[in-house]
């Protein structure tokens, strides 16, 4: 009944993952359109990351209890998993080709893994290893990362910050899901994951708008248009796409997919928003992908199966439930019974 179990956490969290990496996916197609039409790129992060912390403000009323019991965990995922994100990915762009700061910046499924073996002590498959392999080389296939060969030193730091603070992304969404011996033990509720990814929007909001300026924002742009391929839409519709899909829908999902899958295996999985990404712009912004783009994106999709196939086994007793094997632990209602990059 127990393997049944984590089987079924497993096949779910997998879902949730690509319904994840598929929301993430889809920002870049969105968020496109409205750069051309005029909008500076950070004021675009800036309208994603403030929309989605509106939307999050009732259910950050509602656990305003995690301000007071968890106001490390808080900052920490405002200042890693949203904001630090796109500041470091949006200036490594700015100096190094897009191709290359995806590629560095998607290094993270390897940084999860380098965490999870030697900072946490926990077993790592030769498997889950593989796929990491797998999904970064199949990556680079599907941004031409040869096409934009050049030395930046500062970019390449930059797209390796967005890259650790991804880590942080995964790492802080496993966090209180009961992973772990010592923390299965602890007798604190866990905090609730809706409740931490509301108060990360408002603390990446708050952020990024020392960063963005949005007071120097041309708001007129939002009551027109903009061309996507040909064809006029509505600029508040792209808007709305950004903030409910690609940031609210996005996070959710993510959050539940690590704390069923493991922050290895969901790590992996999200290497998936690259090729989403650029298999939507084929689509809706006539984008044509080369043929080395296809095998890249094949090549992802096989990493991405084999290590989300291969979560280590749990060591036997209670405390090894939910401890990275999918298996959940039992939870509270209304909690997680199991997670950018968004760009």
């Amino acid at each position: 009944m127990h393997a049944s179990s984590g089987v079924q956490g497993r096949s779910a969290g997998l879902g949730l993952a690509l319904v994840s990496a598929l929301a993430f996916g889809g920002s870049g197609v969105a968020a496109k359109p409205l750069i051309e039409a005029g909008l500076d790129p950070l004021h675009v992060v800036w309208l994603r990351v403030a929309g989605a912390a509106l939307v999050m403000l009732p259910v950050a009323w509602r656990h305003r209890n995690l301000v007071r019991e968890r106001p490390a965990l808080l900052a920490g995922f405002g200042l890693f998993a949203v904001a630090g994100v796109q500041a470091f990915y949006f200036a490594s762009i700015s100096r190094i080709p897009v191709g290359v700061a995806l590629l560095v910046e998607y290094l993270a499924p390897a940084l999860v893994l380098g965490w999870v073996r030697f900072v946490q002590r926990r077993p790592v498959t030769r498997a889950a290893a593989l796929g990491v392999v797998l999904a970064v080389g199949g990556l680079a296939c599907v941004v031409e990362v040869w096409a934009g060969l050049g030395f930046d030193l500062l970019g390449l730091l930059l797209a390796l910050g967005a890259a650790c603070c991804q880590v942080g992304y995964f790492v802080l969404s496993d966090h209180g899901g009961g992973q772990g011996g010592r923390d299965a033990a602890e007798k604190a509720e866990p905090p609730h994951p809706v409740g931490v990814i509301a108060y990360g929007l408002i603390v990446g909001a708050v952020v990024l708008t020392v960063v963005a300026r949005p007071w120097g924002m041309d708001w007129s742009l939002l009551g027109g248009s903009a061309d996507m391929d040909g064809g006029e839409v509505p600029a508040w519709l792209l808007l709305g796409w950004i903030v409910l899909l690609a940031t609210v829908l996005a996070y959710l999902t993510g959050v539940v997919s690590v704390r069923l899958l493991s922050p290895q295996v969901a790590g992996v999985v999200a290497c998936l928003e690259a090729v989403i990404a650029t298999g939507l712009a084929w689509v809706l912004l006539g984008e044509h992908l080369s043929a080395p783009q296809l095998v890249g994106g094949f090549t992802v999709l096989v990493g991405a199966f084999i290590a989300q196939s291969s979560a280590p086994k749990a060591p036997a007793g209670p405390v090894a439930a939910g401890a990275g094997t999918g298996m959940p632990a039992e939870p509270a209602e209304g909690e997680l019974s199991g997670g950018r990059a968004p760009h």
